[in-house]
């Protein structure tokens, strides 16, 4: 018996303890706004009501597969309501979702849904062609295939293959409105499953949670500022970090998800005048694209509209051309581990009565925890002392609280790395201004972030090595006015070979996903360590230096 009197015989039990679940959310939304309109997607649009019984029957055929507590679901789709319903109906069934990257290559979809242990696979069919591919390489037929077929897709040649048994829409029909879902027993148990890359070149996969995804929602609601009923524009995509993990957290508030299946300024402001709306969320790269968007596709809106940024820092500029059109933008931190965004520019009034020019540079800082949050700190490398708050001195930002990952998928050297000295280490450098923000400065990972998309240098390196002319390289982010960062390539050709920049960037398309491969070559001798390690430190310097 416990000395405390307060541990005696007050245990937890069904009437004081239920594991916290982002599925109550849903739950809880059709029981008060079940007419309220849930998503908008074109022509097709579902109230609360709709959108909980589509999400009830998906459970249902995916239980009648035989998926269950722990199976891996992997959902390749674009931001459509049937990946809204994943978010939902997968783990209804005690299913764990990977939402994955629609912008892979065929090597690395086959990985994955190896690595993952997919039992199911639901499919865009505009995405059949590498798909397939993917599917010819791994060489097995174990997995169920449903395929999403989409009337608002843009097909190209190669593309709208059906590659399963059946339509996402008939494979609802096989599920009934009536199964009878339950809460996790355990809220530790895993939600979702998010690949993101890594030094190693191959992606790691990262496991969620319930109850860090019920907590993300309420400290985004929190630290966002959401209010009932907001009308979401969905341009983040759903399968990174679980669409920051907004299609939870919009359930929660009865919002409106208006699904973008095509990120253009045009269909932006479009949205936001048609449909009224007040949020939206994206990285730097989509928020140039309204800034230089021709001034014919601009459109005036009279409501306040708020946006969330992350991934490469956005330039100041951007942010006080984006504050002009009529955006109230704020600046978040976050990794695929830590669900998404864990640092946000928290507002300060007394800020309100400085030039935009001023408030930009503010903004343009990561900031302070979100509430959900227990400790960040910028520590200097490889301990948990904290660097001194001077602007100036660097060190890494380590993450603690309940919206940290469980761990590394089958990874577990990884995972214990990773949790040295009781922190989530992010492998990000950044200092600590006077009043408490924090601002990032540079990267321990070799990871390009461009257009909010991760990427491996290691990766590209290892497809640069497999040309016949190049000897020696290395890849390193370079500043870019539209999508952040980009991949560079720095590369020593063989004493008897030539090779032209088109020609590496042709090699680098052929082997890899589009978005990865350098958009600039550089030739020349590496700089190098007495022991042969090229020296990446003095190419980002050259970067710098030229500009």
């Amino acid at each position: 018996m416990s000395d405390n009197a307060f541990d005696n015989g007050l245990d937890k039990n069904a009437a004081n303890y239920v594991s916290l679940s982002p599925l109550s959310f849903l739950q809880r939304t059709r029981d008060v706004y079940p007419d309220y309109p849930a998503i908008v997607y074109g022509h097709r649009q579902y109230t609360w009501c709709q959108a909980y019984e589509r999400c009830v029957r998906l459970a249902s055929a995916l239980d009648n597969l035989g998926i269950g507590a722990g199976d891996t679901v992997t959902v390749i789709a674009a931001n459509t309501p049937e990946l809204f319903e994943a978010h939902y109906g997968i783990p209804m069934c005690g299913g764990v979702l990977n939402a994955m990257n629609t912008r892979l290559d065929a090597d690395t979809i086959a990985y994955i849904l190896d690595h993952s242990d997919a039992k199911v696979l639901i499919t865009d069919a505009q995405f059949s062609f590498t798909v397939k591919a993917a599917l010819d390489q791994r060489g097995r037929d174990d997995l169920h295939i449903i395929d999403i077929v989409d009337d608002q897709a843009l097909l190209k040649d190669g593309e709208g293959e059906r590659l399963g048994s059946m339509d996402y829409e008939a494979f609802l029909d096989t599920g009934s409105p009536d199964y009878g879902w339950q809460l996790p027993a355990d809220e530790w148990q895993a939600l979702a499953l998010n690949y993101t890359s890594g030094t190693s070149g191959r992606p790691k996969g990262v496991v969620y949670h319930h109850r860090g995804s019920y907590l993300m929602t309420m400290g985004t609601v929190i630290g966002w500022g959401l209010p009932n009923h907001p009308t979401y524009l969905y341009t983040v995509p759903m399968f990174h970090c679980n669409g920051w993990g907004h299609a939870w957290t919009m359930t929660a508030l009865a919002g409106t998800i208006v699904c973008c299946r095509y990120i253009t300024a045009k269909a932006m402001f479009d949205a936001v005048v048609e449909h009224k709306v007040t949020h939206f969320g994206g990285a730097p790269v989509v928020l140039g694209m309204l800034v230089n968007a021709p001034d014919d596709e601009k459109r005036a809106f009279g409501h306040p509209v708020k946006a969330m940024t992350a991934g490469a820092p956005p330039p100041a500029a951007v942010l006080e051309q984006v504050q002009a059109l009529g955006f109230d933008v704020m600046q978040v931190y976050g990794l695929t581990e830590t669900y998404g965004h864990v640092v946000h520019c928290a507002w300060q009034e007394e800020w309100d009565d400085l030039s935009f020019s001023d408030q930009a540079e503010i903004k343009a800082q990561q900031g302070v925890r979100f509430p959900m949050i227990e400790g960040v700190i910028v520590a200097d490398v490889g301990t948990a002392n904290s660097v001194p708050a001077d602007g100036q001195s660097m060190g890494e930002i380590l993450v603690r609280g309940n919206t940290v990952m469980k761990g590394y998928y089958k990874a577990p050297e990884a995972t214990e790395t990773a949790f040295a000295e009781g922190w989530f280490h992010s492998g990000d450098l950044a200092v600590v201004h006077p009043n408490g923000y924090i601002q990032i400065r540079d990267r321990l990972k070799d990871v390009i972030i461009s257009g909010g998309e991760n990427i491996s240098s290691v990766e590209v390196e290892g497809v640069l090595y497999k040309h016949p002319a190049v000897a020696l390289a290395a890849v390193v982010a370079a500043p870019d006015q539209k999508w952040g960062e980009v991949p560079c390539a720095f590369v020593e050709l063989k004493s008897d070979a030539t090779a032209t920049e088109d020609e590496i960037i042709a090699f680098c398309k052929e082997n890899m996903a589009g978005f990865k491969r350098p958009k600039h070559v550089v030739f020349g001798e590496l700089p190098k360590t007495s022991t042969g390690k090229i020296q990446k430190f003095v190419l980002r310097d050259q970067i710098r230096e030229s500009g």
